[in-house]
């Protein structure tokens, strides 16, 4: 059973950020933003693919290939395109293990040696130094604890040293800006020992444990700090060493059997960015680092199987307009979202649309914002705005929205406590889309994507109330659907610009009403103000009456 549950690498250098991905964590849930949609709200929903930066090697695309038995360099050449395998330049290393501190707590169990500025060694029983900014330490046989000069170096004798964790070679000490600081001296390969299990399960295949202690070779190389005291950090910004404590048998055979290889490209050595998951392609560095240069060997491959990952694929990631409002920051309320989309399959850029206007981000930068996987991802949006006024009882009535990067959407009405699924969206160019409906009472509706759901929208239905035409100028007739015997009904009359009622009349058993008023030239409406049995008041159309 591998220790190496999930890796996420990430290494600053310059302008570039590299990401160790944990290779081996079981897939995460698909998250819902804590608050929920509101009526008439778009909601926003994000799928992906892939785990990580995608420059390099995807590590769980290498484990695919050892598992259809290519070699470790054969998987190198296939996502360095062009490189070589070559010798390492330099044997060892030095690993920044602590800074910054006002006290430091080295150990070994058994005894061991520090050796000051001026060169002298002084021997140490087994157990614990407590190091504080005099620098004194207790020598073996002494009675009283000494002040060294810095930079001291503690060397181990027959068990390693101990600073927290167990670490081969030494450890020197000095202060910077007032405060200690430990750096690891430590054998190449014996560095990498504690490095790759922190990379991969250490019960993949052979060969990919071995293209990974060739690739984090390489990396470690081509970063390090060649103008300072230390070449390295023990964290993503270089890549995760745990020492001793981390190192595994697999993995250690694996570093040991390519003792010495890295990648070269033109001579020298390749900058081996690896990542966990591609989702099927892995991506140029161009595409990926903002203001990087194409560099030949960095470049989208296939990643075929990549497949077997379980971040392959993920969402979806339903996101409430007011969660994305927040992250993408576009003026006004936020109602749309687009993407452009780079060669290498990941987004380039993020636009934000909002009542005010628009915003645009770059893909990493809502990637981050998000805690999206990737940059492979796809934002879809379900709207069903609220409408502008009731549909028509029984008349085919239109609600239109945006349904736009999802499939199979559906529009679904609540019929009791279930709801169930009324149309299937067909949008058009854009997303937009319109749907045909017949209600005969208030409804909710909202759309449906897989697990996606928009808020409920309440649409309201009004009873058709329709005015016959003037055949007698002391009356007024007209019809309301559906059967509301006994409703009262007002017969109003445009003055200006408002409506004014001029007489009222009550629907009979058939359906009918007749208001006996006298009827001049002008425009008129009759509404039902309160129709009852779920519906909403209902206006006719205006009836002009000539002279």
């Amino acid at each position: 059973m591998s220790r190496a549950l999930a890796l996420t690498a990430g290494v600053i250098c310059g302008f570039l950020v590299a990401g160790l991905a944990f290779a081996g964590s079981t897939a995460r849930k698909p998250r819902q933003a804590p608050s929920g949609p509101r009526a008439g709200e778009p909601v926003f929903v994000i799928n992906g693919r892939g785990w990580g930066h995608g420059v390099g090697m995807s590590q769980w695309g290498a484990n695919g290939f050892a598992r259809k038995g290519w070699t470790y360099d054969r998987i190198l050449a296939h996502y360095y395109r062009g490189t070589t395998v070559g010798d390492a330049p330099v044997s060892k290393v030095r690993v920044l293990l602590a800074a910054g501190k006002r006290r430091l707590d080295l150990a070994s169990a058994a005894p061991y040696r520090v050796k000051d500025a001026s060169g002298k060694v002084r021997n140490l029983a087994a157990g614990p130094v407590a190091l504080g900014l005099g620098l004194k330490v207790l020598p073996k046989g002494a009675k009283r604890k000494v002040a060294l000069k810095a930079p001291l170096t503690f060397l181990p004798g027959e068990e390693p040293l101990r600073l927290g964790r167990r670490y081969r070679g030494s450890i020197r000490v000095d202060l910077q800006k007032g405060r200690l600081r430990a750096i690891n001296g430590v054998g190449l390969e014996q560095y990498l020992y504690g490095v790759v299990p922190s990379e991969v399960p250490d019960d993949w295949p052979a060969e990919v444990l071995k293209a990974q202690a060739v690739a984090a070779r390489t990396y470690a190389l081509a970063t390090r700090k060649t103008d300072g005291d230390f070449d390295l950090y023990p964290d993503v910004r270089s890549q995760v060493y745990r020492g001793i404590d981390e190192e595994v048998e697999t993995t250690t055979a694996a570093v040991d059997e390519t003792a010495g290889d890295v990648v070269m490209y033109g001579g020298a050595l390749a900058l081996t960015y690896f990542f966990s998951t591609s989702g099927g392609k892995t991506a140029s560095v161009a595409d990926v680092f903002a203001g990087s240069k194409p560099i030949p060997y960095l470049v989208s491959v296939d990643d075929p199987y990549d497949s077997l990952s379980p971040h392959h694929v993920w969402g979806p990631l339903v996101f409430p307009v007011g969660r994305l409002q927040k992250a993408i920051k576009a003026p006004g309320r936020l109602t749309d979202v687009r993407t452009t989309v780079n060669r290498s399959a990941r987004v380039s850029t993020v636009t934000g649309v909002g009542t005010l206007g628009q915003v645009t981000m770059r893909g990493s930068d809502v990637r981050r914002v998000l805690d999206l996987r990737s940059t492979w991802f796809r934002v879809g949006v379900l709207a069903l705005p609220l409408p502008t006024k009731p549909l028509a009882y029984g008349a085919a009535g239109k609600l239109t929205g945006t349904a736009r990067g999802l499939s199979k959407v559906v529009l679904e009405q609540q019929s009791g406590s279930t709801w169930r699924s009324v149309a299937q969206v067909q949008p058009v160019s854009g997303g937009a889309f319109t749907v045909t409906v017949r209600s005969t009472a208030t409804s909710l509706y909202r759309l449906a994507a897989g697990t996606a759901r928009t808020a409920p929208t309440r649409v309201t239905v009004a009873p058709q109330v329709a005015l016959a035409p003037v055949t007698d100028a002391m009356e007024l007739r007209g019809s309301v659907k559906p059967l509301l015997s006994g409703a009262g009904v007002e017969i109003q009359k445009l003055s200006g610009k408002t409506w004014q009622t001029v007489g009222r009349a009550t629907v009979d058993g058939r359906g009918d009403f007749s208001a006996r008023i006298y009827v001049p030239p002008g425009s008129y409406r009759a509404v039902v103000p309160t129709p009852g049995r779920g519906l909403v008041a209902g206006t006719s159309s205006t009836l002009v009456v000539n002279g």
